[in-house]
């Protein structure tokens, strides 16, 4: 049977789109703009381009650069040249960006012009045959795109199991791992986006969260294409910029991370900027402050919110709530997504009962088929025929999860675990705490002795923030010590990387 009769790639979701809506502008990004049928013929160009430098079908290709409609397009030309697209961190450099190219074995990286000079400096000791500019350049694949009216069909067939993308994790806790996503995964988790967050045609949205993480490419970008919607992205997420250009431009739709939707509810353009154009308010990625998400709903109480929760290995979204499902479980992370089955286990994988904590694990053609090069860990993770997210949650008798903390941030104080979730959400409800991170530290006495790491927004004293804890919880709950700083480490997706904390704090 030929594979074009029934295929199922990611690439297949622009063509559909192109040949449904081929003239609706697809993407704008600064001052340039494509129409659907423009973007599909740009993507082939750029395909048969990087088939033409000797690339063969599953080869990796790193991509190093901020977002652009040259970003995209090179994801899109991996995928339909049967490439496999390494998304990496563009604040990565050294060591960390060397280990993620050489990880993947990836032979030819994609990157901007600016950000050349970090590559240049791992790129000798890995076997890396070629660096190519996205964009700004003469010979861009950018350029190459937007050349000519030749469309060269790619001479490859790519099989929707084929590998897409190496989505690298968090690494929040130790060394990144490649999840290896096939097109099938991908493609599952576009319709379970598509029909679970509302996604529409004429919802305008504005993309601002970096395309080299899942949610934002995966979650949002490419099921808002597969729709036919027009697709505006940023290069980078200004709060000031997005707040104006969400009143200027009357976008309906955006999604954040909680750490940018905290640095908008506290920007002085929130309450000054008409947002009233908006119609859905996504957010994910990490765990949203409960005080937070309650200030952004009382600010704008016409706006639908939905919370989209999950992880890289699953493409990354496993469960959603809903608009209409917040005024009466604000705090939980809704119930499984459309292709997702989920069960909450205890250590032995026995299922514990409604409103009891355990891990979270799942069943889905939406997982990846496990870590690039990485046996032991895919083993570990991919036990009893389960996906083990490494999540620590408790789930009511209506399906819907509420998400305590990962496992291994889970505090031990003397011998009685506690939660970092809870203890942040308590210190989010001061005034002056603009950030917040709680981790365990070592301690003779108590196993491990709670600590806050905070970023304040005004003056305020370490015991003024532990008498206002006192008031709220438990005395063993309440941090040993508070360390103040101006800045909290994170990784890709925005998550708190508090392995770092850790290290810089531990004696």
């Amino acid at each position: 049977m030929n594979p074009a009769l029934n295929s199922s790639t990611v690439a297949d979701i622009l063509r559909r789109s192109a040949a449904r809506v081929p003239d609706r502008i697809a993407l704008r990004f600064g001052e340039r703009q494509w129409t659907y049928a423009e973007l599909d013929a740009g993507v082939s160009r750029a395909a048969a381009h990087l088939l033409g430098l000797g690339l063969r079908r599953g080869d990796r290709v790193a991509a190093y650069g901020k977002n652009s409609d040259a970003y995209l397009i090179g994801f899109l030309a991996c995928a339909r040249a049967g490439l496999v697209h390494v998304p990496v961190n563009y604040n990565l450099t050294g060591e960390d960006l060397a280990y993620l190219i050489g990880q993947s074995g990836s032979g030819v990286v994609l990157t901007d012009p600016a950000l050349r000079e970090a590559v240049d400096a791992v790129t000798g000791e890995l076997a890396v045959s070629r660096v190519l500019p996205l964009r700004d350049a003469a010979g861009s694949l950018l350029a190459v795109a937007a050349a000519g009216d030749d469309v060269p069909e790619p001479a490859v067939e790519v099989a929707d199991t084929d590998l897409a993308q190496l989505l690298y994790t968090s690494g929040t806790t130790s060394r990144p791992k490649g999840a290896m996503m096939t097109h099938r995964a991908l493609v599952h988790e576009y319709l379970s986006c598509v029909v679970g967050l509302d996604l529409a045609e004429d919802d305008e949205p504005l993309h601002v969260m970096p395309l080299y993480h899942s949610a934002q490419m995966h979650v949002f970008l490419l099921p808002w294409l597969a729709v036919g919607a027009t697709n505006h992205l940023m290069e980078i997420p200004e709060p000031g910029e997005i707040l104006r250009r969400i009143a200027e431009d009357r976008h309906r739709a955006f999604f954040a991370a909680p750490t940018l939707w905290v640095a908008l509810a506290n920007h002085p353009d929130f309450g000054e900027r008409d947002l009233g154009a908006l119609r859905k308010a996504y957010y994910g990625a990490s765990i949203m402050p409960g005080p937070v998400l309650e200030r952004l709903r009382a600010a704008m109480p016409e706006l639908g919110f939905y919370n989209c929760f999950g992880q890289s290995e699953i493409a990354p979204l496993a469960t959603i709530l809903r608009p209409e499902e917040h005024a009466r479980r604000p705090e939980s992370a809704g119930r499984a997504a459309l292709f997702v089955e989920l069960r909450v286990v205890d250590g032995s994988g026995t299922d514990v009962p409604p409103g009891e904590l355990g891990e979270v694990v799942y069943r889905s053609p939406q997982l990846c088929v496990g870590y690039w090069d990485k046996p032991e860990e895919t083993e570990e993770a991919f036990r009893d025929g389960w996906f083990h997210s490494g999540d620590l949650v408790r789930r009511d008798e209506e399906g819907f999860i509420y998400v305590v903390d990962r496992i291994k941030d889970v505090i031990n104080t003397g011998g009685v675990l506690v939660a970092s979730r809870e203890v942040e959400d308590a210190l989010y409800t001061h005034p002056a705490v603009g950030e917040v991170a709680v981790i365990g530290l070592p301690d003779e006495h108590w196993i491990e002795a709670i600590t806050a790491i905070v970023v304040s927004k005004k003056d305020v004293s370490a015991e003024e923030l532990l008498a206002h804890l006192r008031e709220r919880m438990s005395a063993f709950k309440v941090p040993k010590s508070v360390h103040f700083v101006d800045d909290l480490p994170r990784n890709a997706s925005g998550k708190i990387l508090k392995r770092e904390l850790r290290a810089r704090l531990t004696p």
